[in-house]
């Protein structure tokens, strides 16, 4: 197992790739058992060639997409801390040491790099990107009921119990946004660490599709909001729905009918009881699943003690 592994998924990053090795083995020379690694994602130039000869260890995951390739980083590689940076350049790898002895020392599960608070906004020079950290971090931090400040950073340190307790779903840029709510829905120890970020160097092109991979975070949002807080996003539904069926009845059916005597409004009436109907159906949907899923978190505690159990006696024998 590693002491410390450096994770740094690249797709074309030729041009920065050099640089960004040579400073992570730099910064890291005093921590003993530190290994450097590149996962090479189909890059179409000599990302992977630069990288062996900067001193990384080069591998390769052939399914595409950010997500796919912190997958088989997480699944394939055994250290007591991770940590993981992009390989463009924008970080400054002097948060390493930091980031790291918060996680071995104090055992913090995942150290969140903060951009926003710092740089970003003055650096990043696509304004769309900024809107769209800030509404996600806006929607995460309200739904979630958490406090970190940067939702969609590439810049992130874990713990052991982190990384092999994650279930990676998604394949793409969203991957960040599921790390910050699995932490916050398992209640993992996140600290923020505020760090200088600058823009890509000329020439370098981001990955980021800034309205396509921007829905599928909100998507994704929305999605794990409905697994991991079932009750609300159902009870949602159900008490609209509950709202507008009372409305419609009470108002087209029943106030014609104190007046007349007569139903003369019949379907109005069926397409009340019906949206009621599924109300309820939203409501006892939401109250199963909210079972289910508190269940689980049962689960995951007790998984987390027998893990640790297993461990001390490993380490007694």
């Amino acid at each position: 197992m590693d002491k410390l592994a450096v994770l740094i998924p690249a797709y074309n990053e030729s041009q920065t790739i050099t640089k960004v090795v040579r400073d992570v083995i730099e910064i890291t020379k005093d921590i003993t058992g530190t290994v450097v690694y590149v996962y090479d994602n189909n890059s179409q130039d000599n990302t992977a060639e630069l990288a062996v000869e900067a001193g990384a260890v080069v591998r390769h995951e052939y399914a595409q997409g950010k997500g796919a390739v912190i997958r088989r980083m997480f699944r394939e590689i055994d250290a007591e801390v991770y940590i993981m940076i992009d390989a463009d350049d924008t970080y400054p790898v002097q948060a390493i040491p930091d980031m790291y002895h918060k996680v071995a020392e104090r055992k913090v599960d995942m150290v969140v790099g903060d951009r926003l608070s710092s740089t970003y906004f003055e650096e990043n020079t696509r304004p769309f990107h900024n809107i769209g950290n800030t509404l996600v971090r806006g929607l995460i931090n309200t739904l979630f009921k958490t406090n970190i400040k940067d939702i969609l950073t590439g810049y992130r340190a874990f713990s052991y119990q982190f990384v092999k307790t994650f279930p990676v779903l998604s394949r793409g840029f969203e991957i960040e946004t599921e790390m910050s709510i699995h932490a916050t829905e398992f209640k993992m120890l996140v600290e923020n660490q505020v760090i200088e970020y600058r823009d890509r160097p000329e020439g370098s092109e981001s990955k980021l599709d800034t309205y396509g991979d921007g829905v599928r975070v909100i998507t994704t949002v929305i999605n794990l909001f409905r697994i991991y807080h079932p009750f609300a996003f159902f009870g949602s539904f159900a008490g609209i729905l509950s709202i507008v069926s009372i409305l419609l009845f009470i108002f087209r059916v029943f106030f014609p009918f104190y007046h007349t005597g007569r139903v003369d409004n019949m379907p109005t009436l069926v397409v009340s009881l019906i949206l009621f109907s599924v109300a309820v159906t939203a409501f006892f949907a939401g109250a199963i699943l909210n079972a289910i899923q508190s269940s689980n978190k049962r689960n995951f505690e007790l998984n987390l003690i027998n893990a640790d159990e297993k461990n001390k006696n490993h380490a007694n024998n």
